[in-house]
This record gives structure tokens, C-alpha cells and sequence, in this order.
């Protein structure tokens, strides 16, 4: 033996990703309390050893695409690695999916959020669990197919494979919206939907889909072209009786990260589809049904935010350079400080935002309004923040970081999915606007809830000045929509964190998200800050 190994950071394992103070702050302030001994029990579990091995084994090991079997029948089937499987059971299990639909207690959604946060071990194998939490309030759009589905699709049992919908325990849903000659623009979808003679509601759907995740999904909701226009459907993989609908797979789509979870090509040979909602009114049925998945963007992206800065941190607590920890190293304490800020930010928003899903469902139009914007708003920010968090967290590891042994790598890569999904920057920027422009009780919220923070810092009183005035004017609008929807963004963060957050974390961010005294990188922070409660936040939960 050549040396000792020595001055290394040992595994990060025995913790409790729940411990964060954002997100219990969080789950106090919006009616979620009750579900804390849960929200703990899910973040213990995500910090042993076994989940973590679950979550690199279900990347490491991506689903397999069998289109025949050995006698040459058509399967169209993928298979995945155990690990996925307990990765789903656990999910399912704590209600990660669609159970808050099934639960009336004020707060279930929140709960739900906080659980989806803390459960990132694997961020694969929540874009099911995501997609099946949303595709119910769409669904509700035909009150026979929910009154079907609904107790299947929230029930928390897990019941992988290919069977007759009616026959299992519980079910996973997906959606297959966009096209090769679309993308976001669903209404060029080609793919057509025929009514089936003598069964009322049931159309025969012809066409092909550029992008399907999840494909052993039980349900799918889908986009054709009905004799009325762009169209909902819901396609079952497998008829009632036992049936295959013929959905066919091409390929499955070879990613930069999101290993674990199958996405796919696949063709409508002629597909059994049940109509939700009107003819003609597809992309409306469907408008829920993005509002919760962006929404789980911005959980992904803050979630994300929070482990890299914890792995960061644990690394720089435990490494030793020139003499002393990293972690007491100025130049290191100020690039974890400003990490911490933005994660903190981004978890504070990320559970206001999930505070007002929860009152927009029950029925509280004026969180509705305020959801319509600011999640459109925080969508972009935050989901473009996180790469930037993500590659500075890897850089605190040096070279170890940009190695697969250590699970920065995995997290690097997974971040640029969520500015992608449910539409890209471009595209959840021009959002934010129309909100504006046909929504205008949305920015009417949005002010409201910024008053509330009104008079605690002249630079975000300054702020909310300038997003007026940016607003005043609509010429050019859509060559300024990203930097109007940044400041939207920003603001209604410093708001929250100047309501909620320690005064260190309010003074911080105001003092660069908004006065602008912060260089482009990272680390970059001022003098004069007490950059020490801010690390404390960031600790993790041991």
C-alpha cells in the first residue's frame, strides 16, 4: 500500500432531507403542520443508504425497451431495474401522486409538495408520480371517467404492469401531448381522433407523439384533432377486458440525465381514446393539468437546489485546505452563503406557491389568480437557476465533483430537464405575459401579495417601483418578457423572505438579487454581510 487515505469528506448518509427550515417554516405558515411527523419520516428514509442505492441503481440502469417478445408478438413493454420499483412504492406509498385529490384536510397539497421535496433521491422516477398527481383535475373535466378512475389513480398502492385498468389496485397516469413538427405548439398537432360508431365518447386515434415519458403508464391524456378541433382524450395501455391498445413504441429517447425514467416515441395505431372535456376545448381541459406540473418544476428545481448546496456543504465541513476546513475558508463560506440564498429563496416561493394550489382548488379565486402568475413567473426563474446552483455546488467538490462516484454529476444533469418540461423558457416567459394580458386579476394578485412586504427594505420597495414602470409600457413586451418575468420572480421571492425568512437571509438577498451589488458567479457577496445564520440554514439535518 502506496499511502492513507485522508483528508476526505465521509459519505453523506444518517440524515433527514426534510430538515430544512425553509420548508418546515413553510409547512407551518400554509396549513400543513399536521403532516410533519410524515414529511420527517420520508426525509429520513431519503438520507439512509438503501434510498440513495435505489436512486443511483434506478439511473445506472436505465429502462429497456422490448417492442417483440421471443415468438415475435408484439409486447411493446419496457422493463425496468428493482430499484425503480421501490423508488414508485415509496412514492405511491406516502401520497406523492394523486392522493391529496382523495384528502380534504386544508393543507394536503402543501403536505404533498413538502413530501415530493424531501423524497429526492431519484428525480426520474417523480415525473410519473408528478404527472399522475396532475392528470386528475383534468380528468375531472368528464365526471364518468373520474368517477371510474379517480379512486384508482389516488389510492396509495403501487400495482406495476400491464392489465386491465379496472383489475388493479392503483394506477399511474402520463400525458402525451407534443409532436415532432409542434413541440409547445400543441394546436400544429397532426395526430387525429375519430368518433367510433355506436360508442358514444369513444374515438379511434391515429398519429404519433415526439415525447412520452413513462410509457408503462396505466392511463395517458392525450391531444388530437377531433371534427371539433384540438381534442382531450384519455387512452388506457390496456382495454377494459384485457386487451392491448395498440400504442406503439418507436424508441425510447436517449437523454443527458432523467436515466431512469423511460421516455418515448410511440405511435396511435388506431388507439381506443375517451373524450374529456368538449370537442375543440383541449388545451383548456388540459390548463390544470400544466399548472401542476409546473409546479412540480419548481418543487424538482428547489429540491434540487437544496441537495447539491447540502452536498457542498457537507464536502467543505470535511475537507481541510491551506490549513483550516473549507467551511472556514472566507472565499467558501461566501460561495455556500450565496448557494444558501438562492435555495432558500426558491424553497420559500416554491411553498407559498404550493399554499396557494391548495386554497385555488378548494375554491379561493384570489390564490388562483396569484397562482396563474406567479407560478408561471417562478417557473422560469427558479427552473433556470438551478443548473447555475448545481454546477457551483459540483465546483466546491473540485474534480471528485465532476466524477459519476459522487452524486453532484447525477443532479447536474438533471436540472435542465425542469427548465425544459412544461414548456421552456421562452415559452413559460410568454405565459407569464398572457397571464397579464387576459388575467389581469392575476397581476392585480400578484401586487397585493407584494404590498404585504411593502416598507420592510427601500431597495424592494425600489424593486416593485421598477416592475410598474416595466409594465407601463407594452411596445416591445415580448422582446422583454424574460427580463419582466425575472423581476416578477425576484421580487415576489424578496417579498417572502422579507415576511418570513431570518433578517440575515432578507438583508442578503436584497442586498443582491436587488440592488445588484453581486458579481455574475457565485460567491460574489458584498462585505458587511453575517453570512453565519445563513450557513446555519444550510446545514444539513443530522
Amino acid at each position: 500500500m502506496t499511502h492513507e487515505v485522508l483528508n476526505q469528506a465521509p459519505p453523506l448518509l444518517g440524515h433527514d432531507t426534510a430538515a430544512d427550515p425553509a420548508l418546515l417554516d413553510g409547512l407551518a405558515r400554509e396549513d400543513a403542520a399536521w403532516a410533519l411527523p410524515e414529511v420527517h419520516e420520508l426525509g429520513r428514509l431519503a438520507g439512509t443508504d438503501e434510498a440513495q442505492q435505489w436512486g443511483r441503481l434506478a439511473e445506472r440502469v436505465p429502462p429497456v425497451l422490448h417492442t417483440f417478445d421471443r415468438y415475435g408478438r408484439r409486447v411493446d413493454e419496457v422493463e425496468y431495474v428493482p430499484a425503480y420499483h421501490r423508488l414508485m412504492e415509496t412514492a405511491v406509498g406516502h401520497g406523492l401522486h394523486a392522493a391529496p385529490w382523495a384528502d380534504e384536510r386544508p393543507g394536503a397539497h402543501v403536505a404533498r409538495a413538502a413530501k415530493f421535496y424531501a423524497w429526492n433521491v431519484d428525480a426520474g422516477h417523480g415525473c410519473p408520480i408528478s404527472m399522475t398527481y396532475a392528470v386528475v383535475p383534468a380528468l375531472r373535466a368528464n365526471p364518468d371517467l373520474a368517477a371510474r378512475f379517480e379512486p384508482l389513480l389516488t389510492n396509495r398502492e403501487y400495482d406495476f404492469g400491464l392489465r386491465d385498468p379496472a383489475t388493479k389496485r392503483g394506477l399511474i397516469a402520463g400525458m402525451s401531448m407534443t409532436e415532432k413538427q409542434g413541440g409547445s405548439d400543441v394546436r400544429a398537432n397532426t395526430t387525429t381522433a375519430t368518433p367510433i360508431a355506436g360508442e358514444p365518447g369513444a374515438y379511434r386515434i391515429v398519429g404519433h407523439k415526439w415525447f412520452t415519458s413513462a410509457p408503462m403508464s396505466d392511463l395517458f391524456l392525450t391531444l388530437a384533432q377531433a371534427p371539433g378541433g384540438l381534442s382531450c382524450f384519455l387512452l388506457p395501455r390496456v382495454l377494459p377486458g384485457g386487451e392491448a391498445n395498440p400504442i406503439r413504441f418507436q424508441r425510447l429517447k436517449n437523454k443527458l440525465g432523467n436515466k431512469s425514467n423511460a421516455s418515448s416515441e410511440i405511435e396511435y395505431d388506431g388507439a381506443t381514446g375517451w373524450l374529456v372535456g368538449e370537442e375543440g376545448r383541449g388545451v383548456r381541459t388540459i390548463v390544470e393539468m400544466v399548472n401542476m406540473t409546473r409546479l412540480d418544476c419548481v418543487i424538482g428545481s428547489a429540491a434540487g437546489m437544496r441537495s447539491a448546496l447540502v452536498q457542498a456543504r457537507h464536502h467543505a465541513q470535511h475537507r481541510a485546505a491551506f490549513g483550516k476546513a473549507l467551511i472556514e475558508q472566507p472565499l467558501m463560506r461566501n460561495v455556500l452563503a450565496d448557494l444558501a440564498l438562492e435555495s432558500e429563496a426558491a424553497t420559500t416561493a416554491m411553498m407559498r406557491l404550493a399554499g396557494a394550489n391548495d386554497r385555488a382548488v378548494r375554491g379561493d379565486v384570489h390564490e388562483g389568480a396569484l397562482r396563474r402568475l406567479a407560478l408561471a413567473a417562478t417557473k422560469y426563474y427558479v427552473c433556470k437557476r438551478g443548473p447555475s446552483v448545481a454546477a457551483e455546488a459540483l465546483e466546491c467538490l473540485g474534480g471528485n465533483g465532476y466524477t459519476e462516484d459522487f452524486d453532484l454529476a447525477r443532479i447536474y444533469r438533471e436540472m435542465p430537464l425542469l427548465s425544459v418540461w412544461e414548456g421552456s423558457g421562452n415559452v413559460a416567459a410568454l405565459d407569464a405575459l398572457r397571464a397579464i394580458g387576459r388575467e389581469p386579476e392575476s397581476l392585480d394578485a400578484f401586487f397585493v401579495e407584494a404590498e404585504l412586504a411593502a416598507g420592510r427594505d427601500a431597495r424592494y420597495d425600489d424593486a416593485v417601483e421598477r416592475l410598474k414602470k416595466e409594465l407601463t409600457s407594452f411596445d416591445d413586451i415580448e422582446l422583454r418578457a424574460r427580463r419582466i418575468v425575472e423581476q416578477i420572480a425576484v421580487v415576489f421571492q424578496a417579498g417572502l423572505l422579507l415576511r418570513y425568512a431570518p433578517a440575515a437571509v432578507a438583508e442578503a438577498f436584497c442586498a443582491t438579487r436587488l440592488d445588484r451589488d453581486w458579481g455574475s458567479a457565485f460567491g460574489t457577496l458584498p462585505a458587511g454581510l453575517d453570512l453565519a445564520p445563513i450557513l446555519e440554514r444550510a446545514a444539513p439535518g443530522f
